[in-house]
């Protein structure tokens, strides 16, 4: 699977770099998304979901504020995507209703439990 991680971090006890981990340990192809970082993990990371390399995104990470994951999903309406997944933290009502109105297919759960992994 093509992987973005948006809100992946350097630091280590937090969700979007578990995830970012979880994703490479299981041979996914990840993209960590983080406007402050080079690289993370060892895996060159982008400002944004509109700097990745061209193609499908078969998932979207969320480990973003709503207000910044609103913004996010704007962004996704020019990309193909399968799955965009709004982790625990990363929801609300408002883009609950966003995510609807631009037709993703957007699920509320943890990213890495669903891989079998343990965050």
């Amino acid at each position: 699977m093509r992987v973005a991680i948006v809100g992946a971090s350097r630091n280590r006890m937090k969700y979007g770099n578990r995830a970012l981990r979880a994703y490479m340990r299981q041979g996914h192809e990840v993209f960590p998304v983080n406007p402050n970082a080079n690289e993370i993990e060892g895996v060159r990371a982008y400002p944004s979901i509109s700097m990745l390399p061209p193609g499908r995104l078969d998932r979207v990470l969320l480990y973003v504020p709503p207000h910044v994951g609103l913004q996010v999903l704007e962004e996704l309406r020019k990309r193909e995507v399968g799955e965009v997944w709004v982790n625990p933290g990363a929801e609300s009502d408002e883009l609950f209703e966003k995510a609807r109105e631009l037709g993703l297919n957007t699920v509320y759960a943890c990213a890495i439990v669903d891989i079998g992994e343990t965050p």
